[in-house]
């Protein structure tokens, strides 16, 4: 299967994102309402129709950024938030990205990502962050598929992918999960460590 620009902007086209929840995820708005400091520099990476993005706009953080490889996908927020920066909104693949954020969230990204691609993941997370930069979201706990996204995995397997390259402040089971995810998800905070 040849996860390509073509494969996830047709998804998109037709419909087909049975991934796509439709709002912003509970545990992921309850970290956002903590946040004080309006001026990060938030990206969301795959961040599809990204209602995350969408409600961090409306909350009045006015840095973030979105990456997809689906067209159809930033047009849809773009839709529904018609003043989000349309600078902001990136029609690239996550691996040629250059750029420094204070935040990267990750929302249904790492599970889409074929595993054969998991420890790049890791080292292009670290090198996007800026000192100190965190990496925060969900991450599936059960093995799902191994064909096809979205691909699961475990607390044990991404432990040893992250550690080396950050400090895993919160790696626990979301108590906050929608009730389709409940005990499926780890809800992560890794902070980068310096890499010498």
């Amino acid at each position: 299967m040849i996860l390509d620009e073509s494969f996830w902007d047709n998804r998109y086209k037709q419909n087909d994102i049975g991934w796509d929840i439709g709002y912003v995820s509970t545990p992921l708005k309850a970290y956002f309402d903590q946040l004080k400091n309006k001026e990060l520099k938030i990206l969301i990476p795959g961040g599809g129709n990204s209602y995350e993005a969408e409600y961090l706009y409306h909350s009045g953080f006015k840095n973030i950024h979105v990456i997809d490889l689906s067209k159809t996908a930033l047009l849809n927020l773009k839709r529904r938030v018609p003043n989000f920066p349309d600078h902001n909104l990136i029609h690239k693949n996550f691996f040629d990205l250059e750029a420094k954020f204070d935040l990267i969230i990750e929302q249904t990204f790492f599970c889409a990502l074929d595993p054969s691609l998991r420890h790049n993941y890791v080292t292009k997370t670290h090198e996007l962050l800026l000192k100190k930069g965190k990496l925060v979201g969900l991450l599936f706990n059960i093995p799902l598929n191994v064909d096809h996204p979205p691909y699961g995995g475990t607390k044990e397997e991404y432990r040893s992918l992250f550690d080396a390259y950050f400090d895993l402040d919160i790696f626990d089971l979301s108590y906050n999960s929608i009730p389709k995810r409940r005990s499926n998800e780890l809800f992560i905070k890794f902070i980068k460590k310096p890499i010498s």
